[in-house]
């Protein structure tokens, strides 16, 4: 399972049994942590996840900023309650490719907006499968 997590919103993504393909689950909208981290597990639990990918937001440099900084804050306080091994991918430019392939598909700009977080938790889970893939 991965995981797109923003300030509003937290994009989800599981993987088929194969791990070979991403798909979008949901977005979910942060209002607590106990409320994000419930709904979490309740996810973990239906999908049988064994490992979280949490997109981590670098800056176009390479140098961790303040996105990234909150991301590894929010992934401490999970651990606490949720203890599942986490791999950190870059996301670099997640959001864009998941943009542009909404704009491909003719989504519509509505549309766009209330899934773009899920589409970009797709995009890090499948470049993740995709490195598993190749180091096989």
């Amino acid at each position: 399972m991965s995981l797109d997590v923003g300030s509003r919103t937290i994009g989800i993504a599981c993987s088929d049994a194969l791990l070979m393909t991403a798909q979008g689950i949901e977005t979910i909208r942060r209002t607590s942590l106990e409320k994000d981290f419930n709904r979490l597990q309740e996810l973990i639990s239906e999908y049988e996840v064994h490992e979280l990918v949490v997109g981590m937001p670098k800056n176009m440099n390479g140098t961790k900023g303040e996105r990234a900084e909150k991301t590894e804050e929010f992934v401490a306080k999970m651990k606490e309650v949720i203890d599942l091994p986490v791999t950190y991918w870059d996301e670099r430019l997640s959001t864009v490719m998941a943009e542009r392939q909404l704009i491909a598909a003719d989504v519509s700009r509505k549309k766009r907006k209330s899934v773009i977080d899920k589409m970009a938790a797709v995009v890090i889970l499948q470049g993740y499968l995709d490195r598993l893939q190749f180091n096989k």
